[in-house]
């Protein structure tokens, strides 16, 4: 089972100074914000894809601990 904090752990290993808000306590449904800098000039996927890259495989099928992420990404305003 994963937590909130281990999501946030994750991700920001690969963005140590993005602004992470996860949120989510059954242990299976997350909702994620991630708001970093390395976004900026990157479409919706491209950002996404670099977060679940940062998950490392956590989000993997049915062999993944996490089931589903709400996720929100963008650059600082």
């Amino acid at each position: 089972m994963i937590d909130a904090q281990t999501i946030e752990d994750l991700i920001r290993e690969s963005f140590p100074n993005a602004q992470i808000t996860v949120q989510g306590d059954d242990g299976a449904h997350f909702a994620a914000q991630v708001v970093d800098e390395s976004f900026r000039g990157k479409n919706r996927v491209q950002q996404q894809r670099a977060v679940y890259a940062a998950l490392k495989g956590k989000m993997d099928g049915s062999n993944g601990e996490l089931h589903a992420l709400a996720l929100t990404t963008k650059a600082p305003d």
